[in-house]
């Protein structure tokens, strides 16, 4: 017969009913809040490399000027709002970026001859084309404009030696060597079409290309390449490690108050902060080990360390250090998990302990070792402090793989998404160029996240299907 008064029944099936529907909340609000920020990494990262509007702004004092307009700010206490134009012509302005107060504003168009140029080491150009010198011959109008797509669309080496000659919107007249000229745009002229090409042609050099102009610009494929590799080699080390520490713990260890000990330890280390490890990787690794090979092996380079300084190998097992803890609790869960008869069985019909772990213990286990994999993935790739005491660099000169002889060079500087995406937001001389590239490289490196996390999650699937294991 039920227990307890009529109301108090009332109030556990209330109860009953309502924390089906707060776990459901729950759920869609954190779906909610990954897609709010996965919409503005992708609106306000992937909107930047969109050939944007410019325009051309005459004040009420006369003076003229050209720009993309970015936003518009109500300032307090003060009637009207301003807008921020970015101006470009650092060389000639000394300035990027402007602050005009719409009230001030007497006329704006869009000019369809206005044109931004990609240049370096003075960045954007906005303005006009006046006319294209080659040796003993000179394009004007529309005849400069096509010859200047034809000469962009040359490799860098084959372009011949060319100068534009530009006016801004003020009037000024600039000369700009077409060997500094990376891209040309006229925005304001372009079809839906040509703007989609446009923009898909910018993502594939922010891709492919290194970057520039203290990270503000160009692209990060260095960095792309070394978090890559570093992931690799971090996946490498700590795997076999954690996996041979979880079968010690669980198969082969005394099951007594120490290896309880043990177990509490590791899953604290789990919980240190990792900068700790950035100490104890620089400490031990960088100075202890690295120092020790540079004694050994290269005594004629010193004092110009070899393996003595921050690089992809200590970086990579600094790391693998890190996520060791993960690796060993997934493992390990996988492995309690394991029926005994399972293992019982396997010793009836003759197998020894080895073949029994190796044959049918670590099959099933599988797919809670990717699990470990995946954790340990997710932390590493996304790691920064650690790293910026154990080899990245914010521009690495050399790649780690190249052509020449051992081919992966573990002791050399690497450039990471995570560190460029810091450095970028906070190191950088232009904070307003800044900002679309740090969600642009967030954007990117919540990508290479996904798309290593989802090729070991596919793998730990096909295990699981293979196995028939629900570990």
């Amino acid at each position: 017969m039920p227990t307890g008064s009529a109301p108090s029944r009332r109030r556990r099936h209330w109860l009953d009913g309502l924390w089906p529907w707060l776990c459901a909340a729950s759920v869609a609000l954190s779906l909610l809040m990954l897609g709010a920020l996965l919409t503005l990494l992708l609106v306000r990262g992937l909107g930047h490399f969109w050939p944007a509007t410019l325009e051309e702004v005459t004040l009420r004092s006369g003076e003229t000027f050209a720009g993309q307009a970015v936003r518009e700010v109500a300032l307090p206490q003060q009637p009207g709002d301003e807008r921020l134009y970015f101006t470009g012509n650092r060389d000639i302005e000394d300035a990027r970026w402007r602050w005009v107060a719409i009230d001030d504003i007497a006329m704006q168009a869009q000019p369809a001859d206005l044109i931004r140029l990609e240049r370096s080491p003075w960045d954007d150009f906005i303005g006009r084309l006046v006319a294209i010198e080659q040796h003993d011959q000179r394009w004007e109008g529309d005849a400069a404009w096509q010859q200047l797509t034809s000469l962009l669309a040359l490799p860098v080496s084959q372009r011949p030696d060319s100068q534009l000659l530009l006016i801004t919107a003020s009037g000024q007249a600039v000369q700009q060597p077409l060997a500094n000229v990376a891209s040309a745009q006229a925005p304001n002229a372009m079809t839906w079409r040509q703007k989609t090409l446009a923009w898909s042609q910018s993502v594939w050099r922010f891709l492919s290309e290194g970057p520039r102009a203290a990270n503000t610009g160009g692209g990060v494929w260095p960095a792309i390449f070394g978090t890559v590799l570093m992931v690799i080699l971090m996946s490498l080390i700590v795997t076999p490690f954690g996996v041979l520490a979880a079968i010690y713990l669980n198969e082969i260890a005394h099951q007594g108050r120490l290896t309880r000990f043990v177990r509490i330890g590791v899953r604290n280390l789990a919980g240190v902060p990792s900068i700790v490890y950035g100490v104890f990787g620089l400490g031990v690794f960088v100075y202890g080990i690295g120092g020790s090979l540079d004694e050994w092996f290269f005594s004629d380079t010193l004092p110009s360390s070899t393996f003595g300084t921050g690089g992809l190998l200590w970086a990579s097992l600094t790391l693998a250090l890190l996520t060791l803890p993960v690796v060993i609790v997934a493992t390990e869960e996988g492995l309690a998990r394991i029926p005994e008869a399972q293992r019982e069985g396997a010793v009836a019909l003759g197998a020894t302990r080895l073949e029994m772990l190796t044959r049918i213990v670590l099959p099933m286990a599988a797919p809670a070792m990717l699990t470990g994999m995946i954790l340990a993935i997710a932390r590493a790739a996304g790691e920064v402090a650690p790293l910026m005491l154990v080899g990245v660099a914010k521009l690495a000169p050399q790649m780690p793989v190249d052509g020449e002889f051992p081919y992966l060079h573990l002791e050399r500087k690497f450039m990471h998404l995570g560190y460029h995406l810091f450095d970028t937001a906070f190191h950088g001389d232009d904070v307003q160029a800044a900002i679309p590239l740090v969600y642009a490289t967030a954007l990117l490196l919540v990508l290479i996240v996904l798309v290593l996390n989802l090729t070991a999650i596919f793998l730990r699937h096909y295990l699981r299907r293979q196995r028939g294991s629900e570990c």
